[in-house]
């Protein structure tokens, strides 16, 4: 059918209406208040995350750890896993902004973990055992980062302060990254003795685009002040304060949030897709996608708004 026919077919449509906005009912907390009895995901609750609505639409996810600063142990691990798990399914959430409470974004992992895990391959003698332990923990926190960048919405990390070591590899599974002048990244791993192992390694070069680089902050652990990490495309935007940080970040959630969630999280996953495969591998994964995708009405409304010059239709949750 011709485009001009399926806008022509849709004039005489009812645009669906918004759900009821978040910002005028119950705002979600996960992590410390009542959840919104309106979601399918009620009473679940973080013990390291805080999750808030600001506006339709649009989570906020807070690393909520400050007097630990956020250093990410075990149940924060588990905690992010589960979020974003939740959040990837929620038809009431279309992008995320990712921000730590407190002083800094994120210390690195929680070394006290480590003692434990210590303890633990310490009650196996044979190697083989031990490996095991080891295998299953590092994929685990593998995972629970990767949910991060296989959340079909689109994750916004928000830097102040220091990022470190598994801060890192949490902001490199995310889609953008906004910081504050005052935030610094620094890849530890090798001054503790061991190479990173949950991502950063794997994304961060490809995010950067300079091997050169990369290799000079793998091994040196030097910290990357935040308009190197401008310049070199690691953020793409940095603020003078905290404040307009969070208030940008969150300017950009909403501006996402209007658009179709068809054409987003479609788009979100063609990228990935295309990332790790060939470009004709991914022009037919883009193929197969729209021919069913071009089918809905997201895309005969929005077409009709940008023919006739109209506002920006209301989309149905996704």
């Amino acid at each position: 059918m011709r485009l001009a026919n399926m806008i022509e077919i849709r004039k005489s449509a009812k645009i669906r209406e918004f759900a009821v906005s978040h910002q005028n009912g119950i705002m979600k907390n996960f992590g410390s208040a009542a959840v919104d009895s309106t979601s399918s995901k009620d009473n679940i609750q973080f013990e390291t995350l805080s999750v808030s609505v600001p506006s339709e639409f649009v989570y906020h996810v807070q690393l909520n750890r400050p007097d630990k600063m956020n250093a990410i142990n075990h149940t924060m691990w588990m905690d992010l896993k589960k979020c974003f798990s939740v959040l990837g399914e929620d038809e009431n959430c279309r992008v995320v902004v990712l921000s730590g409470a407190g002083k800094l974004f994120c210390a690195g992992i929680d070394l006290h973990d480590m003692i434990q895990v210590g303890m633990k391959l310490g009650e196996k003698e044979d190697i083989a055992r031990k490996c095991k332990i080891l295998k299953n923990l590092i994929t685990n926190y593998q995972e629970s980062l990767t949910a991060i960048e296989k959340c079909p919405k689109p994750v916004i990390s928000a830097i102040h302060g220091g990022c470190i070591g598994g801060g890192v590899d949490i902001i490199a599974a995310a889609d953008i990254r906004y910081s504050s002048s005052d935030a610094w990244f620094q890849i530890k791993e090798v001054d503790i003795g061991m190479a990173a192992d949950v991502g950063t390694l794997q994304r961060f070069p490809r995010i950067i685009g300079s091997s050169s680089l990369c290799n000079e902050l793998v091994f040196t652990a030097r910290k990357l002040p935040a308009e190197e990490g401008k310049d070199c495309g690691l953020v793409s935007k940095v603020f003078n304060s905290r404040e307009s940080l969070m208030e940008a970040s969150m300017k950009l959630a909403l501006e996402i949030s209007l658009k179709s969630p068809v054409a987003v999280q479609g788009s979100k996953q063609s990228m990935l897709y295309s990332r790790d495969h060939t470009v004709e591998e991914g022009l037919n994964h883009i193929a197969l996608w729209n021919q069913v995708m071009l089918q809905s009405d997201d895309f005969a409304s929005a077409c009709l708004a940008q023919a006739t010059k109209g506002p920006t239709p209301p989309f149905s949750k996704l």
